[in-house]
């Protein structure tokens, strides 16, 4: 057992134990909606018992021994050309200033190494902690692996990854609300623009949209299920060849605004108007999304509030407090690029 004349450590426990130092962090200090995937419910309630017995503590002051120099936070963007995250930081410098805190951006265009270095300059700076908004984070996880072992405050923001804690969107729910939505207008043979592989969020919403319609018995065409770069040239490049297709799609949910407006500017150039001749569902509802020829049915994120949400979490666990993930509902915004198409049942079959 651990001397106990000295306060308690990780790293004691984790020897007095026979568990890695990072098992025993995890229980202890990790979210705990995730904390059954960190051990096992033997190891977990052993941890738990040992820490209640020694009076373990985070020791907060430690960890955070440089924040009195830098009362700073890093967010890690994969760019700020992408206008969902640029709102969602916006909010975080704001709820951060409300705080004390600075913040400042790092874009990283999204790749591993650039990460790596981003967040390691931020640690040379001794920031409070870090907000990381990249998609890539959920493969290896060597960003994570290297905050977590410097005990580095750290928060995903609309990102979600078992284990670690968040503040996002519900995007399963999303894909599933945006798929009711379509199914119910007599829609059965739908196309998806699933952005990128990698990404959580697309990821998801593309499973709840997949999910809704097999529930109903209905198994979408693998083949109209593309996925690429989030922007609206790849909705065009992907439009073009969906709408060139015989038979083609009658309904198209893109799992987010600008692949959707890149569909319709391709649907127009074939001289089809969303709403009349096929429906059109994107996702993120940005303000773009209203002021369209064809206003876009779009699923609606919770953008600032999530960024406020990843500061509060943030700064629970500079403090050293419990926190868990905060996920968000979305909503189903429906305008005329799908809705119309209640009034025109000639738009396609409804199988």
């Amino acid at each position: 057992m651990p001397n106990q004349s000295r306060p308690a450590t990780l790293k004691s426990m984790a020897t007095a134990l026979g568990v890695h130092v990072s098992t025993v962090s995890r229980v202890l200090n990790g979210d705990p909606a995730g904390v059954e995937r960190a051990a096992s419910a033997e190891v977990v309630a052993r941890i738990r018992a040992l820490a209640k017995e020694l009076d373990y503590r985070p020791n907060t002051q430690a960890s955070n021994l440089k924040l009195r120099k830098s009362q700073e936070i890093c967010v890690l963007m994969p760019r700020l050309t992408d206008l969902v995250m640029a709102t969602i930081y916006d909010s975080i410098d704001s709820a951060a200033e409300e705080a004390g805190y600075l913040t400042f951006v790092s874009n990283t265009d999204d790749l591993q190494p650039r990460q790596l270095a981003r967040a390691e300059h931020a640690l040379r700076r001794s920031v409070a902690g870090l907000i990381v908004g990249d998609s890539h984070v959920g493969e290896n996880q060597p960003l994570l692996d290297l905050l977590t072992r410097k005990h580095i405050p750290y928060v995903l923001v609309s990102r979600q990854i078992a284990g670690h804690l968040a503040a996002a969107s519900d995007d399963e729910l999303g894909g599933w609300l945006a798929a009711e939505h379509l199914y119910l207008l007599g829609c059965r043979e739908v196309a998806i623009l699933a952005g990128e592989r990698h990404a959580s969020t697309g990821a998801d919403r593309t499973r709840g949209f997949i999910r809704y319609y097999r529930e109903q018995g209905v198994t979408l065409r693998p083949e109209w299920i593309l996925n690429g770069p989030f922007d609206s040239h790849t909705g065009h490049r992907q439009g073009e060849y969906l709408l060139g297709l015989d038979p083609r799609p009658q309904a198209f949910f893109a799992v987010n605004d600008f692949l959707a407006i890149g569909l319709m500017g391709a649907a127009r150039d074939k001289g089809l108007q969303p709403g009349k001749d096929i429906a059109v569902v994107g996702f993120n509802d940005i303000p773009l999304a209203n002021e369209l020829i064809v206003p876009l049915t779009s699923v609606r994120l919770q953008m600032a509030q999530m960024g406020r949400h990843a500061v509060e979490l943030l700064l629970k666990r500079i403090k050293g407090e419990a926190a868990e993930s905060i996920i968000l509902a979305p909503q189903l915004q429906v305008r005329a690029s799908s809705s119309l198409l209640r009034e025109n049942p000639s738009a396609g079959p409804t199988g």
